[in-house]
């Protein structure tokens, strides 16, 4: 255990909503602590890397980083996304340094090593010396590209670096039941619906913010002025997703009073209604009965996230300017939470906060997620 995190304040942490305690500062301030997370929390849990629109066509190769790690998205020869990691087995030279199509293999820029989309070392030039393609002790069949456990679900690609979580069907179960009717196609906005928000704030605090409507009378007027805090009721599922929904959604309308098409097929809970989940650890999702969104958590360090925000439709081809206009208003609303969750970052500098405390009407969400990251880093530390 981090020397900073005794036991006492997890179980602080882990009390009923009622007299329960917030993570302690260390958890927002101390690089010590963010290393700790990364291997108890996100490296041992099913994180959001990136949707599979980063990777659209076959060929596509896309580098990323994820918690330092070089990692990238290939969509191989016969359209499955897969994750590996950036590097040669040669010399673990960086492969792909900008997104680009696989037109033969993966080449390795240093010694010319050449992989295929599948991850297969399929050519290792003058290995054996000059003119030498092979030599007796490089055996390619246990060379090919380290492959990351990675699952895809509502367009997300999510990956297990550790490789020990339970199968991804098994630990959001619930989650996958309580929005099967949205277990169908959707359609990434393009280009005008996607963007990403630079933030100075540990990622858990983006989290903890999303996932409450406490703050929007006073974070969010122009929103609250029709999704009122009354209209709003908690999500809290402990142990696995926590967050909020609302049961007055208000479609967007443009000229001619054009809306988006809905999803097929939905329950009449949806005609008014929007739900909007994190799926633990760092997947901020939302669904509406015409688009759903998607924000990947990007944690680059203790005190820096980055929000990679992606929009959906129910149909391929959408009115350009409606979509144009539903990024600017998501974009706009996000936005408006920055100052908050930078706020809280630095009020985590006080000495002798422990941690707040929640409204037991209002913040059980947040405290939920709370608990489940204080149960992982107990579980972790029972481990070592």
């Amino acid at each position: 255990m981090a020397k900073d995190i005794p036991m006492d304040t997890l179980d602080a942490v882990r009390q009923p909503v009622e007299t329960a305690h917030g993570l302690p500062n260390a958890h927002y301030t101390d690089a010590d602590v963010f290393d700790l997370e990364k291997h108890a929390v996100l490296s041992s849990s099913w994180a959001g890397l990136a949707v599979t629109a980063d990777v659209p066509e076959v060929g596509d190769a896309k580098p990323v980083e994820f918690l330092g790690i070089p990692l990238l998205l290939v969509r191989d020869r016969q359209g499955q996304v897969r994750v590996f990691q950036n590097i040669c087995r040669h010399r673990g030279m960086i492969l792909v340094a900008e997104p680009r199509k696989i037109e033969g293999a993966i080449r390795c820029p240093y010694h010319s090593w050449c992989y295929s989309t599948e991850g297969k070392l399929v050519s290792t030039p003058h290995v054996g010396g000059a003119g030498h393609n092979t030599h007796e002790a490089i055996d390619k069949s246990t060379l090919g590209l380290v492959e990351v456990r990675s699952h895809i679900w509502f367009s997300t690609i999510f990956i297990n670096i550790d490789g020990n979580a339970a199968p991804f069907e098994e630990v959001h179960a619930d989650l996958l039941a309580r929005w099967a009717e949205f277990d169908q196609p959707m359609y990434h906005g393009g280009i005008d619906s996607s963007f990403t928000l630079d933030v100075a704030t540990n990622w858990k605090l983006a989290v903890e913010n999303y996932c409450e409507s406490y703050h929007l009378p006073w974070v969010h007027p122009g929103l609250n002025s029709y999704s009122r805090l009354e209209d709003h009721y908690n999500i809290t599922e402990m142990g696995r997703y926590s967050g909020q929904g609302t049961l007055v959604y208000r479609q967007l309308t443009g000229m001619d009073g054009i809306t988006f098409p809905d999803f097929p097929d939905l329950s009449a809970k949806w005609d008014t209604g929007g739900e909007y989940i994190t799926v633990y650890p760092n997947v901020l999702l939302g669904v509406q009965r015409d688009h759903a969104f998607v924000i990947v958590l990007e944690p680059q360090s203790h005190s820096k996230t980055v929000e990679h925000v992606h929009l959906f439709y129910a149909a391929e081809k959408t009115d350009e300017a409606l979509r144009q206009k539903n990024a600017i208003q998501w974009k706009s609303v996000f936005e408006e939470d920055i100052f908050v969750v930078e706020g809280m970052q630095k009020g985590r500098a006080a000495p002798g906060f422990d941690g707040g405390r929640f409204s037991p009407a209002m913040d059980g969400p947040t405290h939920c997620f709370h608990d489940w990251v204080a149960g992982k880093i107990a579980a972790y530390d029972t481990v070592q």
